[in-house]
């Protein structure tokens, strides 16, 4: 019987076998690296040219503090609807206009974290800028927060236009007492965006899409924004003015956070 022999030295085809799997490795997208599902996106590797503000992110919203699942202010959305609104984005472009991003991909475990924020008794003056002529406990049932988000899907989106033209350099400041969501743009929170009647996230009737009690001239914006959402396919929401969504782009609910892009 023949001894047993030394091990032999990897062969030098195996050698570059091993460095090139290594290399390609290294080239996966930051997507695929971070976990994201097969058919989600970022969308600044989609459009790099659309306006984030992701307020959940952040203080600047409803809750005044960064909602459960939002390790980073990224929007992430179903690779189609990435797509569709970089459509939208390029149709306004001539028009010195860009979109703005709220929310894009919700997991559920901010709505969950939602959930119990509205049934947590307490009510602040910060929080009743949002929902000026009700309580906080009464937005479920009123339609204006799902305990089964669409935006859990990657499905729906949450955004406004942007003026290229205009002076948009005003920041939110969380010590200020900004007036009420309804109020005048010049007296609430700013949204370095086009007048919409409201700001953002207003659980009012106000803040309704087609709502009687605005301006000619935020009409004209809303409408704008309509018309120009569902040419790509979208549809808004009638009690929001900001939420649109991709009717049957969804599917089940997602619970993955979101991290950075990059």
């Amino acid at each position: 019987m023949a001894g047993t022999s030394p091990a032999a030295a990897p062969e030098p085809e195996l050698v570059k076998i091993v460095v090139i799997l290594i290399a390609v490795a290294g080239l996966v997208s930051p997507a695929l690296a971070q976990g994201l599902p097969g058919d989600f996106a970022f969308l600044r590797d989609i459009d790099p040219t659309i306006i984030q503000d992701i307020r959940y992110a952040g203080a600047n919203n409803f809750m005044g503090r960064p909602i459960a699942g939002y390790g980073a202010a990224e929007c992430v959305v179903k690779r189609d609807v990435g797509l569709r609104l970089k459509a939208v984005q390029r149709e306004l472009a001539p028009q010195k206009l860009s979109l703005k991003m709220f929310d894009c991909y919700r997991p559920a475990r901010a709505v969950a974290d939602m959930v119990a924020w509205s049934k947590n008794g307490r009510e602040t003056a910060a929080e009743r800028r949002y929902n000026p002529a009700f309580a906080k406990a009464d937005l479920f049932r009123l339609g204006y927060i799902a305990t089964h988000s669409g935006h859990s899907t990657g499905a729906a989106v949450d955004l406004t236009l942007v003026d290229l033209t205009a002076d948009n350099s005003g920041k939110f400041d969380p010590a200020k007492d900004y007036a009420d969501c309804t109020a005048p743009v010049a007296a609430r929170a700013p949204e370095g965006s086009v007048d919409m009647g409201t700001g953002y996230d207003c659980s009012d009737a106000k803040g309704h899409t087609a709502a009687g009690a605005i301006t000619p001239a935020q009409r004209r914006w809303r409408n704008l924004l309509v018309a120009v959402m569902a040419r790509q396919g979208f549809a808004n929401y009638s009690k929001e003015w900001w939420h649109f969504s991709l009717p049957r782009a969804g599917g089940p609910a997602y619970d993955f956070p979101i991290t950075r892009s990059h």
